[in-house]
């Protein structure tokens, strides 16, 4: 009996995850840095990241909304122009994306493997 609560348990979450992977790729789209380059001056380019991260060192022209403040920040972001996530590799970001994608935001876009695979200009605090 144990084992059969077991499998099931094994396999609710096999199909949570193959779920959430299909919902995160009609909402989400994954970009690379080329593309993402090509994009990201006429959106909004948001960095998940907690403020420490940020200061570290952040794609030029980012703002911060970390991903912890996001739900009381939404009025921070339009619903209007395209909206560019990324943090430090990428899970962040898709959950950003999937809180957005709830509240009726569209044009979501993620850096592919996020800031650490990142090339381009950066600015940092410290």
């Amino acid at each position: 009996m144990e084992l059969w609560i077991l499998i099931g348990a094994i396999v609710f979450l096999i199909g949570f995850g193959i779920f959430r992977y299909l919902k995160t790729r009609k909402v989400l789209k994954t970009l690379t840095e080329d593309e993402f380059r090509q994009g990201y001056r006429k959106a909004q380019l948001i960095d998940v990241r907690e403020p420490k991260e940020f200061e570290g060192g952040h794609i030029l022209g980012a703002r911060n909304i970390p991903l912890s403040q996001m739900r009381n920040r939404l009025v921070e972001i339009r619903k209007d122009k395209p909206v560019y996530l990324y943090c430090q590799s990428g899970a962040r970001s898709t959950r950003a994306a999937l809180m957005l994608d709830k509240k009726g935001y569209k044009d979501l876009n993620q850096l592919q493997g996020g800031f650490k695979k990142w090339h381009g200009k950066i600015k940092s605090k410290n």
